[in-house]
Formats: C-alpha cells, structure tokens, sequence
C-alpha cells in the first residue's frame, strides 16, 4: 500500500509539475487579460434638432431598424402654420415688388419718351427764337432806312417837289414795318415763354428721374426683406426637416429614452442606436504584459456568456496613452509622494468570426499571442 501511495503521489506531483510548466508556458507566450469587453463604434445616441412634442414613436427596444427609416416624429403643426405665413408674405412682397417694378419702367420708359420730345422741341424753339432775332433785326435795319427815306420825302414834299400821296405811301410802310417788328417782337417772347415752359418740363423730368430712383430703393428694400423672409421660410423648412428622426445605418435600437407626447428639448437623446456588425474586443493590457504584444498579433477570445466557444481575432490597434492619462482626477505628484501602479493600456482586436448573440458590453478573456 507505501508504495502505491507513493506512485500516487509521485504521479500527481509530475501531473502538476507538467500542468505548471504548461502554464507557465502559455502565460510567456501568451499576454493573457480577462479585463476585456465587447465594444462598437457605432453605438449612437440619436437626437432632435429642435423641441417639441413627440407624437410619433415607430421603435421599441430590440427593434432592427434599416438606414433612413422613421424612428420617431416630433409635431409639425406649429411649424406648418409659421411656414404658410411666410409664404403668404413672401407672395405679398413679391407682387407688391412686382407693381413698383412695373411703375419704374413705365416712368422710366415716359421719361425716355419725354426727354426725346422736350429736345426735339428745345432745338425747334431755339431755330424759331434764333430766326426771330434775324427777321426783327433785319426788319429794324429797313425801318431804320425806311425813317431816313421819309425824312428826305417829308423836305421835299414842304418844297412841293414831290406829290403827297409819294410822302403818305412811305410813311404807310414805315408804320407797317414797325406794326411787324412790334408783332414779331411779341411772337419772340411767346417763343422765350415757351422755351421758358420747356426748362420747367425739364425740371419735372428730373424729379420724375428721382421718383424712378426712389422707387428702385424701395425696391430694393422690399428685396432684402423679400430675403430675409426667404431666410426664415428655409430655417422654418430645416425645423421641418428635422422634426423627422431616422436611422444613419442599419442597425437594432438599443435603448429608447422617451414615450410618446413628450414634449423634449434639442439634443435630449431619444433612441440608442448600435450596429451588431460592428464588434470588436477592448482589451485593458497591464503595461507588464505589452511585451511582444504588436498589431498584427493573433488572439483567442472567449466571451463570458459563451465558455463553450472560441472566438479568434487580431490586434488591430494599440492606444497610445494609458488609461489613466484621461482620468478626471489625475494623480498630484508634486509632493514628492509617489506609489508606482500598473498602468493599463487599451488593445483594440477584431472579431474574426463573429456570432448575431454577441452584445455590446458583454465580458471577455482574451489570450494575445506574443512576438519574441
């Protein structure tokens, strides 16, 4: 009995010699971690644009959803009746810009007309005034030879020399030759009168000219508030828009925040969204296990749920700076006290097979196979 005791024992002690060795082995050619977690990075938080009440709600939890496909809907009416009523106005304003604009260049086309007229008679009177000036003058050099004439007649007529009727017949045509310079006279200043009239057609022409200015300022002015309208309408047609919440990817709803007739705010999270076919494995690597660990390296998982399955993967990335770099209480050193912790860096790995039951945060142990 001694001695198959002792074959016992020294069968158990070389089982777990072995059994140590083999573990041994395993942990220096393997950096084991069972600080590692399923992870996505497509879990988002979806979100409206704009407050209002919710009264559509299309998914529960667990829900798959296809990319572009109504989650939820916030109520549109009061945007709906503001939407109208800058589009009404902007109707207004248009015809109403429509109507000065059709004044302007009806002004802007009798001024052209009347321009052209007032020229056309200014040059006419001119000619007229300028012919006038000619005749009278000519008319004021015969009666001036006419008076000359008649004094000559009237010493000859004392002397008897000539008839009477020869001194009354000049003195007939002097008298007419000044009723034609009196009555040309008066028909230049009708000409002066009417050139006068056409300087203050002018000057109405120029206020007509600013009218025409006038106008294209408030046209102008209904223009930018035509604008701004524009403006609104489109802020008006994006809280539209936005009161439609769909899906950016294919995906299954993981958590839904609110219920229906909620009345949220702009940016309250209504659904969580995560792509299951998106996965991967983060790893919290003591900085004493990094040694040998590179990107490229392969990985056997286990998942925690799952003890029966092995998964496999692949270092993907490695993080440059540990954990605690981003700790919102970062440690004070400055005094001099200082405790040495192990530093924990993350190690992203891909899934290489995959199963649909994997879940975001689900547990994992992962063996990293080591570079030497």
């Amino acid at each position: 009995m001694k001695s198959i005791a002792k074959i016992l024992l020294i069968l158990l002690i070389l089982v777990f010699a072995f059994l140590g060795f083999d573990y041994v082995m395993y942990r220096t050619h393997n950096a084991v971690s069972d600080a590692a977690f399923v992870r996505t990075d497509s879990l988002v938080w979806l979100s409206f644009k704009v407050s209002g009440k919710i009264d559509e709600l299309t998914k529960l939890e667990g829900d798959s959803v296809k990319v572009g496909e109504l989650l939820a809907k916030i109520d549109t009416k009061d945007f709906l009746v503001a939407k109208e009523k800058v589009s009404h106005q902007i109707e207004a304003l248009d015809r109403k810009i429509q109507a000065q604009q059709i004044k302007s260049q009806k002004i802007a086309k009798d001024i052209a007309l009347k321009k052209n007229e007032i020229a056309i008679k200014k040059e006419k009177l001119h000619l007229a005034i300028k012919a006038a000036n000619y005749e009278i003058e000519a008319m004021r050099v015969q009666a001036l030879q006419q008076r000359r004439d008649l004094k000559r007649l009237q010493n000859l007529y004392r002397k008897n020399l000539i008839q009477k009727e020869k001194f009354e017949l000049a003195s007939t045509k002097l008298a007419t030759l000044q009723n034609s310079i009196a009555a040309k006279e008066t028909q230049l200043q009708i000409l002066q009168k009417d050139l006068d009239d056409v300087a203050v057609q002018e000057r109405l022409l120029e206020n007509s000219k600013n009218e025409v200015k006038l106008l294209a300022k408030m046209i102008a002015s209904m223009q930018q508030e035509k604008q701004a309208l524009q403006k609104s309408l489109q802020e008006i047609e994006n809280k539209i828009a936005y009161s439609y919440l769909k899906a950016p990817f294919d995906g299954v709803v993981a958590k839904r925040f609110v219920n229906r007739y909620r009345v949220v705010d702009k940016g309250a999270p209504i659904y969580a969204l995560v792509n299951p076919k998106d996965l991967h494995i983060e790893v919290l690597l003591s900085e004493r296990k990094l040694k040998g660990v590179e990107v490229g390296n392969s990985v056997k998982i286990t998942i925690d749920a799952f003890k029966d399955r092995e998964y496999t993967g692949e270092v993907r990335k490695i993080l440059p700076a540990s954990a605690a770099t981003f700790s919102l209480v970062p440690r004070d050193i400055a005094s001099g006290e200082f405790t040495k912790l192990d530093q924990r860096f993350i190690v992203r790995i891909s899934i290489d097979n995959p199963t649909p039951d994997l879940r975001v945060g689900m547990g994992a142990s992962v063996a990293i196979e080591r570079r030497h």
